[in-house]
């Protein structure tokens, strides 16, 4: 019986590691690696994505406390929302994955997308508290919505 019991740890400390700081760690690990999978894998214009995401919802915050407008319920659906795109990015890359193996065309107008509305509301938010971003920056954010907007209405003269 203590054989088993051995056994049983040792499995256990592998799988989960040796303390709760591994554990952690190894979970942290498997759930980035589980939703990069979901989402279609890490690349640039996802890790773009993500970082316009959490630059709305800081620059939203901080644009909310300068203007004494802070709201946890705003800020709660402000993160439904960011998991909704999330969302809509992975049935993207499954519907890439269901018609042509291999292909990102759908993901890939989902993210541009998305990240040309994150981009522009980061301008947003920051004017709030009085930062001009660069008119070249401001004009590509613009083009990457009008990119996923110019297929949608595409898609619907058909």
């Amino acid at each position: 019986m203590d054989r088993f019991k051995e056994l049983g740890l040792t499995v256990w400390t592998a799988a989960a590691g040796a303390n709760a700081k591994e554990a952690s760690l190894g979970a942290g690990t498997a759930f980035i690696g589980t939703l990069g999978s979901l989402l279609g894998g890490w690349d640039k214009p996802l890790i773009f994505l993500l970082a316009l995401m959490a630059a709305d919802y800081v620059t939203g915050v901080l644009g909310a406390i300068k203007t004494k407008t802070l709201n946890s319920e705003v800020m709660f659906w402000g993160g439904i929302r960011k998991i909704t795109i999330l969302f809509v990015i992975g049935l993207a890359a499954l519907i890439d994955s269901w018609i042509q193996p291999g292909s990102l065309l759908f993901r890939t107008i989902a993210i541009f997308f998305y990240a040309g509305r994150e981009g522009l509301s980061v301008v947003e938010n920051l004017g709030v508290y009085g930062v001009d971003l660069p008119p070249k920056l401001v004009a590509f954010l613009e083009q990457l919505n009008e990119k996923g907007k110019e297929v949608d209405n595409h898609d619907n003269r058909n």
